[in-house]
C-alpha cells in the first residue's frame, strides 16, 4: 500500500519539548508531520529528557514568553492555523496564556465556521493524583468551554466532572456532565480500565478509550474501543494519541464534508459508532498499538544485552543506573515506524454502549 497523507492541515502545537526521546511536542510534531500536517511548535518547557528519568535539566517557559512567541506570529501574519493542539503548560498563568491564544485564533476564524478547531489535552495528573499545582485546575476549567475537543484521562475526567468513575454508568455520567458543564462538543477519555468497573466480563487486562460527540440538545453519543494493555509503561503515549487524533479527525471530517460546520459536529441522525471521532479513534489506536508493540520488542532486545560490571559502584548507584537503563529502553520507537502511522492495519472496532450500561436519564 502506498503512503496516504491526511488532508493538508496547519497546526499550532503548544506543548513541552525534550532534547532526547519523544514526549510533548517532540512526539506530536513528528507524528503530525509524518501524516502530512504542517506544524508550528510552540514549546512550553525545554528539558533534556522526560521527567520519568527522575532527573533532568532545562527551563520552563513563563506565561509572558508563551504570549510573546504568539505575538511574534501575529506580527508576521503567521496565524493561518486550522487546528490548535494544546498540551502541557507549566503553571496556571501559562495555562491562561495558552487559553488566550486559543480564544484569539477562534475569534480570527469567527466568520468562517469550522475553519478552526481546538484540541485541548488538560494535563493535570494521573493515577489518582495531581502533578501540577492546585491552581492549574481552575485555570483549565476556565478555558475548556472554548475548546472543541478535550482529551482527559480517567483521573482528569473525574477532576473536571466531580464524579468518581467506579462503573460504566458513572463513566457515562462524567462525560455527560463535562459536555453540559463546559459546553464542549467532543470528549475522549483516553485511558479507562474497564476490567475494574462493574458489569465488565473482561478477562485480560484491557484499556478502553471512551468517546462522545454531542447531539444538538447536548446529550452525548457514546462509543468505546477496547485495546489490550501492554505490560510496560511508555512515556509520551498521551501526546501520540493527541497528535494522531488531530490528523485522523481532520481526515474523517473531510470525508464527511464537515469542515464548514462549527466544531465539526455531525448531524443528530449519525450514530455514535459512525461519528468521525469514532472512525478517527480506531485508526489512532491501531497505529499506537502497532508502534508500542514494536517498541516493546526493541525494549526487550535492548535489555537482553549484558551490561559490563563496573567495579567500585555502591548498591544505590547500581540501582540508579539500572533504572535509567530500563527507562531509556522504553523510549517509544517512533522514527523507524512511520509506516504504521501512515497506514495502520485496523486492529480494533468501535462498540456502541449497551442500554444497561447507561445511567437512567440516558436510556
Amino acid at each position: 500500500m502506498s503512503d496516504q497523507l491526511v488532508p493538508e492541515t496547519r497546526v499550532l502545537a503548544v506543548a513541552s519539548h525534550v532534547v532526547y526521546g519523544h514526549v510533548g511536542n517532540t512526539m506530536a510534531t513528528f507524528v503530525m508531520q509524518s501524516l502530512g500536517c504542517e506544524v508550528a511548535a510552540l514549546n512550553t518547557v525545554h528539558f533534556s529528557n522526560h521527567t520519568g528519568y527522575r532527573q533532568f535539566k532545562g527551563t520552563r517557559a513563563t506565561a509572558q514568553e508563551i504570549s510573546d512567541l504568539y505575538e511574534g506570529l501575529c506580527n508576521s501574519n503567521l496565524t493561518d492555523f486550522d487546528v490548535m493542539l494544546s498540551g502541557y503548560a507549566p503553571s496556571a498563568a501559562a495555562v491562561e496564556a495558552v487559553g488566550t491564544i486559543g480564544i484569539d485564533l477562534q475569534q480570527k476564524a469567527k466568520s468562517n465556521p469550522g475553519s478552526f478547531f481546538w484540541v485541548l489535552d488538560p494535563v493535570m495528573g494521573d493515577q489518582g493524583r495531581l502533578y501540577v499545582n492546585d491552581d492549574v485546575v481552575p485555570a483549565y476549567k476556565k478555558i475548556i468551554p472554548f475548546a472543541d475537543l478535550i482529551l482527559p484521562n480517567q483521573f482528569e475526567a473525574e477532576t473536571l466532572s466531580g464524579i468518581t468513575i467506579t462503573s460504566l454508568a458513572t463513566l457515562a455520567q462524567a462525560i455527560t456532565v463535562i459536555h453540559k458543564l463546559y459546553s464542549v462538543p467532543h470528549v475522549i477519555i483516553t485511558s479507562v480500565q474497564i476490567a475494574q468497573l462493574e458489569n465488565s466480563s473482561t478477562e485480560k487486562e484491557t484499556l478502553t478509550v471512551i468517546g462522545s460527540t454531542t447531539k444538538s440538545d447536548g446529550t452525548p453519543r457514546l462509543f468505546r474501543i477496547d485495546v489490550p494493555a501492554l505490560d510496560c509503561f511508555f512515556s509520551g503515549t498521551g501526546d501520540m494519541f493527541a497528535a494522531l487524533t488531530v490528523a485522523r479527525l481532520s481526515e474523517a471530517v473531510a470525508d464527511c464534508d464537515l469542515r464548514t460546520t462549527k466544531s465539526w459536529v455531525s448531524p443528530d441522525e449519525v450514530a455514535a459508532t459512525d461519528l468521525p471521532l469514532a472512525k478517527a479513534t480506531v485508526k489512532v489506536l491501531s497505529s499506537m498499538h502497532s508502534v508500542l508493540e514494536k517498541t516493546l520488542e526493541s525494549r526487550e532486545a535492548e535489555l537482553a544485552i549484558e551490561v559490563p560490571d563496573v567495579a567500585g559502584l555502591g548498591q544505590e548507584e547500581r540501582q540508579k543506573r539500572e533504572y535509567l537503563r530500563r527507562t531509556k529502553a522504553a523510549e517509544v520507537r517512533l522514527v523507524r515506524n512511520t509506516s504504521v502511522l501512515r497506514n495502520p492495519k485496523i486492529l480494533f472496532e468501535v462498540l456502541d454502549w449497551k442500554k444497561e450500561d447507561l445511567p437512567v436519564d440516558l436510556q
